[in-house]
């Protein structure tokens, strides 16, 4: 903790975060960084949730903005309820200029370096990015039934359709019974508010549960979140007193059959009739801390 304290202390100073005049331009980084993050338009919620900013300070800074002439800010044309900002030809000339310096400093940043060490820094950074993601996704227990379980239940459901070759009969997903209350657990993981991941956990006999359907959207994989997914299922069985945890997997999901075997889990014989299973897995649980 003290380390990336330490580094966010240092960057912001080298990149001007805390000055008004970020970048050289006359204004904060707040009104510089909502004039990137407009782009082609959007509505304040979306940005509200993109950015996790108070709804009062964004009002603030978009109407600052339109006073300068940087931004229009309109009515939806289908959803009067929902308030449109775009850029303005000014807006658009001082983004352009702002990518520009902001390039620039980067070059700065790394003209003292060699290329291996470019390199490794673009690594590092790359890296750094990736878990402090992982670290900002929560993953939460929710309903079966819950709006944002049964939406990641259709975007898994459509993701191994066009992945199994047999195609994936949505009739297949487990009931939303099956995974809530006494009978099962399901988890949701959400990044910035919306849902990047599931996992379902439902009891198959007296100290044996079955993990079904843990999924990850393709643009927050390779994180780390399945197995985050994976342990959160398990902390959920031991604390029901489950001792075993099953599952099954198609064969086309060679991925997913080596992150279970990296996790502790042991092939097994055929334990259900699952017609898009071809490998089955067993895990031992131990009791809960």
């Amino acid at each position: 903790m003290t380390a990336l304290r330490r580094f966010n202390r240092y960057f912001t100073r080298r990149i001007g975060v805390l000055d008004d005049h970020y970048l050289g331009q006359n204004r904060p980084l707040g009104e510089a960084r909502l004039l990137f993050e407009i782009g082609d338009g959007a509505s304040l919620r979306e940005l509200r949730s993109r950015l996790g900013l108070d709804a009062g300070y964004l009002s603030r800074t978009a109407k600052a903005l339109e006073a300068q002439g940087m931004v229009r800010l309109n009515a939806h044309p289908r959803d009067s309820r929902l308030r449109m900002i775009e850029l303005t030809t000014a807006g658009r000339a001082e983004l352009k200029e702002q990518n520009l310096r902001a390039s620039a400093v980067a070059t700065g940043l790394l003209e003292g370096l060699s290329e291996p060490q470019r390199a490794r820094l673009t690594e590092a950074l790359a890296t750094t990015q990736r878990l402090l993601r992982l670290a900002a996704i929560t993953v939460d227990l929710v309903d079966g039934a819950a709006q944002d379980a049964r939406h990641c239940l259709d975007a898994y459901a459509a993701d191994i359709d066009e992945r199994f070759p047999e195609g994936f009969d949505k009739s297949d997903l487990v009931r939303p019974e099956e995974v809530s209350g006494d009978a099962g657990a399901f988890f949701v993981a959400r990044e910035e508010g919306r849902p990047v991941g599931c996992g379902a956990l439902r009891r198959l006999e007296p100290g044996v549960g079955e993990i079904r359907h843990v999924w990850v959207h393709p643009d927050a994989r390779r994180l780390g979140l399945a197995r985050r997914l994976l342990d959160a299922l398990e902390r959920e069985a031991a604390a029901r007193e489950l001792t075993v945890v099953r599952l099954d997997t198609h064969a086309a999901l060679t991925e997913a059959q080596s992150m279970y075997l990296a996790c502790g889990y042991t092939e097994i014989p055929r334990y259900d009739d699952n017609v898009y299973a071809a490998h089955w897995f067993e895990k031992r649980l131990p009791p809960a801390s």
